[in-house]
């Protein structure tokens, strides 16, 4: 007996032995008969990342799994995705793993397939990108290909997409589970199948089904031999909405045959309720309903390339009502009668007809008809719209998630026919539209406002394809706004996504930018600490241009008066024109654009100041501070132009590091506070000589540049009594300097020291001699540094002085000369010789006596030495002179 357990024993432990290492010996002819499979019955790319062997899983059986599968197609779909699947596992008996090249097929049992994403795709010439299977003439004979002796099989977690480009046709199908259970080897057996998914259906881009909850649970009776498949035990759900389904579907060589009918097994009427998705009706256990509801569909005939089926499907309902328990009011009086036809079998000739739908909440009577024809192509709409909507109603009637209470009335009546191909060409002469709609007391609010909107009224009547916007006045925080116009195609606006075309006129008294500002989460540093942004938006569905007027713009903390201009806005940008305003006691023209379509907003703009108050402006706009930071300190007006460009934050305001232009200013009437300036401060300490409280700036011009933070100032002049000043430079946003101040100081204003440097100079010739004293100023407005160059300045008077004693020597000499010839005339040589002999006693005066007797040749080098020694002695008696003339201030007095 031990003998007998002991070879048991080791005999078990052989096979299981052998069950583990026998695997990785077939790991290779696995993964060889995968890819001959593939390679030979598919026309696309398949890759997989590896094919695993098991003998225990699936025990007797051999367990095959497949990871990672990805297949693409060729052309006419090449390098699109087909099929992904994170594992396909096969079940077959062990057996089949060693079958040859004998001609017999390899039997498979069950497959599972794990997290299939699969999309089918038919484009608009007829490709079908799942037909990938490579067509053989001697298939039923072919070695490498599988036959399926399926028990069951899954498809877990999985998703599937059909596009038809042609049809304009998109079913997705989510968070799909299938599991099937049968025997296909028969020519006669039964499936029995399980299947829940979320359906989702749109059609000509119109969402028929969103993400709706399907299930069915179905016995279908298999007919191999003849291909057809008969629904027998069949219970489908939508959402919550049961249907019972009888009929069949039999495979064609050129399509399907279909016969299939349905109904919902009772009709009451919280099977309408069923239909909507979850996420809106909510728990719909304990609604109170009375009423019926019916749907009932038979679906009948060929699925061809040519053909559909022809189809007759009734949704009705008769003076229905329902209630939710925790909700206040009860809508009444339901009426549907709609259904889905097509009696051609061509699928142009699909249309739905709304006959009825109609409701009451209170004593709000809401009636609505329609007929849509031409749905898979360019679909025809004639509908009707009477009634009267209280918005607060809607929310007390059915459990709606607002962010904020709806309140407000609507009324009207519209009687409207069109092609959905006029709606997106704006061909208006195939647009009927007629009737009325009115607006009270309305609010609501979205991302496109910072404050809830309340629109108090808006009346407007419909003519073809156009909206006569008769009255529209609105609130939104301290913002008002009444409008007049015409919209040209609000039909195209609300039903093909088309730009809302207009001409409006709009008032407004007050209207301040920051109630229409949206508040956006940061990003980068700051979404840490969960602050948020204000930012300005330009609608991208308006196209349309705007007169407006306002009696008050606020801005930030700028108030303008008197706003008027013409505003068009297209593709979100926004055109300005004619825009005037007053401001700081003067008028602003303004004229531009605004491009706000990319990342960074642009702006373009030309701005003309005029009579502005220069101290107002000058400390309230941050721009002109950054051109003229020291204007700030002025009294009095302003006219200036400025052409700029450069980007805008968020909120609209200036990038001020962007901008870059030209401008060009004049001063009105001004007065100076010098002791307020930091810059005029300092300077006054250089220059004794000059009080820049008394300075008389009127009519000075002046031009400047701009770029990329970086101010340069052109070259202009003014005056200080008769002080002619000359200033240009640059200096930057960060409020960094570089500039220079030339004085040209006239020669009496330099005392007597200087006075007698000048010596025998007449008076009249002494007062036309200037000396330019240039003040370097640096460093920043808060902190800056003067510095003064004496240097040009005394060369410059120098060169005058010397100038001016050359031109008297030549006058005197003339007249020495005609004195001379007049004695020589005379006899009377030696007085001529005694005036000659005293001229030796100047060397300047010597080297023209000598130029005058003719010895120019024999020039005393030492005479010209003293002319030099003279001329650099001057020098540098004027710069000791001027420099404790600059810096005494106590001189300043006597100056004046």
């Amino acid at each position: 007996m031990k003998k007998t357990l002991k070879i048991t024993s080791i005999s078990i432990l052989i096979i299981m032995a052998l069950l583990l290492v026998i695997p990785f010996a077939f790991q290779g002819q696995i993964k060889t008969m995968v890819k001959n499979f593939i390679n030979n019955n598919l026309n696309a790319n398949v890759e997989f990342s590896d094919v695993n062997l098991s003998f225990f899983r699936d025990f007797p059986n051999a367990h095959i799994n497949v990871s990672n599968l990805v297949i693409t197609n060729f052309e006419p779909f090449k390098d699109e995705t087909l099929a992904t699947a994170k594992d396909i596992a096969f079940s077959m008996p062990v057996k089949e793993l060693f079958k040859t090249s004998s001609g017999d097929p390899i039997v498979v049992n069950a497959i599972e397939i794990n997290e299939a994403l699969l999309t089918l795709k038919t484009n608009k010439f007829g490709n079908d990108n799942y037909d990938i299977l490579i067509e053989k003439e001697n298939a039923a004979t072919d070695s490498t290909y599988f036959s399926f002796d399926l028990k069951n099989y899954e498809i877990n977690k999985s998703a599937l997409t059909y596009i038809d480009e042609a049809s304009d046709i998109i079913v997705h199908i989510s968070e799909l589970n299938h599991q099937g259970k049968g025997l296909f080897s028969a020519n006669q057996s039964e499936l029995q199948t399980t299947s829940d998914a979320h359906l989702s259906i749109t059609i000509d881009s119109t969402n028929y089904l969103d993400n709706n909850a399907v299930k069915l649970d179905a016995l279908i009776g298999l007919d191999l031999t003849n291909y057809k498949y008969t629904f027998k035990e069949n219970k489908g759900y939508i959402n919550q909405l049961p249907l019972e389904f009888t009929g069949y579907v039999q495979m064609l060589d050129d399509g399907q045959d279909i016969d299939i009918s349905f109904e919902n097994p009772s009709s009451s009427f919280k099977h309408f309720l069923a239909v909507i998705p979850e996420a809106y009706s909510k728990n719909i256990e304990n609604v109170e309903t009375s009423g019926d509801f019916k749907i009932k569909g038979l679906i009948k005939g060929q699925m061809t390339n040519n053909t559909i089926p022809t189809l007759d499907i009734n949704v009705t309902s008769n003076n229905a009502s329902f209630k939710y328990p925790d909700l206040p009011k009860r809508v009444d009086n339901i009426s549907i009668n709609m259904g889905i036809k097509n009696t051609t079998g061509n699928a142009d000739d699909t249309y739905i007809d709304i006959e009825t739908l109609n409701f009451k909440i209170d004593e709000d009577v809401f009636k609505s008809s329609a007929t849509l024809r031409n749905l898979t192509k360019n679909m025809l709409v004639d509908a009707t719209v009477d009634g009267t909507l209280n918005l607060a109603n809607l929310s007390q009637a059915y459990p709606i998630d607002l962010e904020q209470n709806l309140t407000g009335i609507l009324k009207g009546k519209i009687n409207t026919a069109f092609d959905m191909n006029a709606i997106e060409t704006n061909a208006y002469s195939r647009i009927k539209s007629d009737g009325y709609a009115n607006v009270s007391n309305v609010t609501f609010a979205n991302d496109a406002f910072n404050m809830p909107m309340q629109i108090s009224e808006a009346n407007m009547t419909l003519n073809a394809g156009n909206v006569n916007l008769k009255s529209f006045k609105a609130k939104t925080g301290e913002s008002d706004i009444s409008a007049t116009g015409t919209i040209t195609n609000l039909l195209g606006f609300m039903f093909s996504d088309n730009t809302l075309k207009g001409n409006f006129t709009l008032n407004s008294n007050v209207f301040k930018v920051s109630d229409f500002m949206t508040e956006e989460e940061a990003t980068g540093e700051n979404k840490a600490t969960n602050k948020t942004s204000e930012s300005l938006k330009i609608p991208a569905f308006l196209d349309c241009t705007v007169s407006a007027y306002a009696n008050t713009v606020i801005y930030d903390d700028l108030k303008l008066q008197d706003v008027k201009g013409v505003i068009s806005i297209k593709d979100e940008q926004v055109a300005l024109r004619d825009v005037t305003s007053s401001l700081f006691d003067g008028t602003l023209a303004l004229a531009g654009d605004v491009i706000a379509n990319n990342d960074v907003s642009k702006f373009n703009l030309n701005l003309v100041a005029d009579q502005f108050d220069i101290s107002k402006s000058f400390n309230e706009l941050e721009l002109l501070q950054n051109l003229a930071p020291v204007a700030r300190i002025l009294q009095g007006k302003l006219n200036t132009s400025i052409g700029l460009s450069g980007n805008l934050n968020d909120d609209f305001s200036l990038d001020l590091s962007s901008v870059s232009g030209k401008a060009l200013a004049e001063l009105l009437t001004t007065s100076i506070s010098a002791n307020q300036s930091k810059v005029l401060s300092k300077l006054g300490g250089a220059l004794s000589f000059i009080d820049f409280d008394r300075l008389d700036l009127k009519d000075l011009k002046t031009q400047l540049e701009f770029s990329n933070g970086q101010v340069s100032v052109k070259p202009f002049q003014f005056k200080y009594k008769d002080i002619v000043i000359d200033v240009f430079g640059t200096h930057g946003f960060d409020k960094t300097m570089n500039y220079n101040a030339v004085f040209n100081i006239p020669a009496s204003y330099l005392g007597s020291e200087v006075n007698r440097l000048i010596g025998k100079i007449d008076t009249e010739e002494a007062n036309t001699i200037s000396i330019p004293v240039t003040a370097i100023i640096s460093g920043t407005y808060n902190n800056p540094n003067v510095s003064t160059d004496l240097t040009s300045g005394v060369a410059n008077l120098t060169k005058q002085l010397i100038e001016i004693e050359k031109q008297k020597l030549i006058d005197q000499g003339k007249d020495k000369v005609k004195g001379m010839l007049g004695d020589i005339i005379s006899g009377n040589k030696n007085k001529s010789d005694s005036i000659m002999d005293k001229e030796k006693q100047n060397p300047i005066k010597e080297v023209f006596v000598d130029i005058l007797k003719g010895n120019k040749a024999q020039t005393d080098s030492t005479q010209v030495k003293k002319a030099d020694t003279t001329s650099a002695s001057t020098q540098e008696g004027l710069r000791k002179v001027l420099g404790a003339l600059i810096r005494n201030r106590a001189k300043k007095d006597t100056i004046n």
